[in-house]
């Protein structure tokens, strides 16, 4: 069954056995590493439209690293929870079935989805913003390298939940890393161009539910809507989704 090859177990123990800070650098490497794949994917192919835009590059790529640095090293930290048997992670996806490894994935992203909501919409407080949250705006037209500008508090808080997600559910392997994919490429893909989704798509049930490059670019211009990540359901119940959105996008 998966995991259950010997060799993979054992790769997991040497890094179960490594120093935390051995672990914290090879995720800061690996995440990096990962980052700069994708925007030689997503970003290259656009490199002249992004030219065109109101953005810093230079200054959400410094703040990208930063925040990289501490996701990788709370993540780190996860390792060791996981080597000291504090967390709910499994490895053999007999023991709960594969439909709750799908169901666990969905679980995850609605907590993730309203977690982000209201920190999102906190750290946009005006008390709050200069210190949290304002790295991530200094951009005035976002492109996928400010997907990762967040400030280190906000970085701490967001990683902090997802180690709060391993140590209260239990969740396989597979999971963890499926949800680590999905808000990295969803963040980014979030912060491109509106256009790079078909026209049609804000105006179809599923624009109207997720949230794509078309919905975020609104918060982007306006700030103060549009805090969602995933789904539009929090922005939509707590009267926060622009009611011209639909509309405006052609």
């Amino acid at each position: 069954m998966l995991f259950e090859d010997q060799s993979l177990v054992q790769h997991l123990d040497v890094i179960l056995s490594g120093s935390y800070w051995l672990d914290a650098a090879f995720l800061f490497v690996s995440i990096n590493l990962r980052m700069l794949l994708a925007f030689a994917l997503i970003g290259f192919p656009l490199r002249h439209s992004i030219s065109r835009l109101n953005t810093d590059i230079k200054g959400d790529t410094k703040l990208g690293f930063l925040s990289t640095a501490v996701f990788a090293s709370v993540l780190a930290g996860s390792i060791k929870l996981y080597a000291m048997g504090l967390t709910r992670i499994y490895l053999d996806p007999g023991q709960y079935g594969w439909f709750y490894i799908l169901f666990s994935f969905l679980i995850v992203l609605f907590v993730q989805d309203t977690v982000f909501y209201f920190i999102h919409r906190l750290f946009h407080h005006p008390q709050l913003y200069w210190l949290s949250h304002r790295g991530h705006h200094r951009s005035r037209q976002p492109s996928p390298w400010t997907s990762f500008a967040l400030d280190p508090i906000e970085s701490l808080v967001h990683s902090l939940l997802l180690v709060l997600l391993v140590v209260l559910l239990p969740l396989h392997l597979v999971t963890v890393l499926a949800v680590l994919t999905t808000m990295s490429a969803w963040a980014m893909v979030n912060h491109l161009s509106p256009e790079i989704l078909p026209q049609w798509f804000p105006h179809h049930w599923l624009g109207d539910w997720i949230i794509g490059p078309a919905h975020h670019s609104i918060h982007h211009k306006y700030l103060n809507r549009h805090y969602g990540l995933y789904f539009t359901l929090w922005d939509r119940l707590m009267n926060t989704q622009d009611p011209r959105y639909r509309t405006q996008i052609r």
